[in-house]
């Protein structure tokens, strides 16, 4: 079989399940009398090791929201004061690091347990960032015990999968999807985390800081496939209402295109995010009315 002719299977076999399970569980919710929630555009901002207190602060004066749309800024750690001193106590910008130590405290030169995180204002912490993962090693039961610790301290954790391009090109996109779900959120079982805490954000290894961006098909493609297995997971209901963040080389030119396909909920920028007038665009591309739900 070729690779056209099984993704082809693949996309018919997934949307007859979705369709599937969609009916079944909206027919128990009109029973209980209740309504799927709407998913808030969410829009992060992850600058990895950039910017400087200078640059924190001229970020913060030049940042312009929109309404609708939630804002997360995950700044190096040594920039958390500086960037939660510019915005201001009123801010309804959150803050978020860029990654935890799943244990609370101990000798763990260098690292920063969730309590430490959540202490410095952050309400959000990414997970599993295709960087810590290819670059220092990061498992997937490293990221699972990370993903579990911070919904253990009311941090939000933003959960990264994605595939290389030699996965991608040899049709292992799903199997790679599946298999890094399937590990990171093996911890989470019943009762499940409430969905509006668990975000996750779907990043093609090939894409990110390349310039190269999955087209909005492609990207729609595989983060409904996402979206699929966490209904299997959780449960359809569940599904509907967690929020899925499409990462990649995003910029102010893609950025409707992406945001208007169905299970397209924000992004997590990179690049972009370093120049406040290039992330206040894409913030106001994911708005509701712009091309956002």
């Amino acid at each position: 079989m070729t690779t056209e002719l099984r993704e082809k299977v693949e996309r018919i076999v997934r949307q007859v399940v979705r369709e599937t399970l969609a009916a079944s569980e909206g027919a128990l919710s009109q029973l209980a009398g209740a309504l799927p929630d709407g998913r808030t555009p969410l829009v992060v901002a992850n600058w990895k090791m950039n910017h400087l207190s200078e640059d924190a602060r001229r970020f913060a004066s030049g940042l312009e929201l929109a309404d609708g749309v939630e804002v997360v800024i995950c700044p190096a750690s040594v920039l958390l004061p500086v960037l939660a001193s510019a915005l201001g106590a009123a801010s309804p910008v959150r803050l978020g690091a860029q990654n935890l130590h799943f244990e609370p405290s101990g000798a763990f030169t260098g690292e920063h347990g969730p309590a430490m995180i959540a202490d410095a204002g952050c309400r959000y912490v990414i997970c599993g960032h295709s960087e810590r993962r290819t670059l220092f090693g990061e498992s997937d039961e490293a990221v699972q015990r990370k993903v579990a610790a911070a919904l253990g301290s009311k941090l939000r954790p933003i959960l990264c999968v994605g595939e290389k391009l030699a996965e991608r090109e040899q049709g292992a996109t799903f199997r790679v999807l599946r298999a890094q779900l399937l590990a990171d959120l093996a911890d989470l079982g019943s009762p499940a985390p409430d969905p509006r805490e668990l975000v996750v954000a779907y990043e093609p290894i090939w894409a990110i800081g390349t310039g190269r961006t999955a087209s909005a098909a492609q990207a729609q493609q595989a983060m409904a496939f996402c979206r699929e297995q966490l209904a299997e997971r959780f449960g359809w209901a569940w599904a509907e209402r967690a929020r899925l963040l499409y990462g990649g080389s995003v910029t102010p030119d893609n950025a409707a295109g992406l945001i208007a396909q169905e299970d397209v909920d924000g992004f997590l920028v990179g690049g972009a995010s370093l120049d406040a007038r290039r992330f206040s665009e894409i913030v106001a591309a994911a708005a509701p009315g712009r091309g956002g739900a």
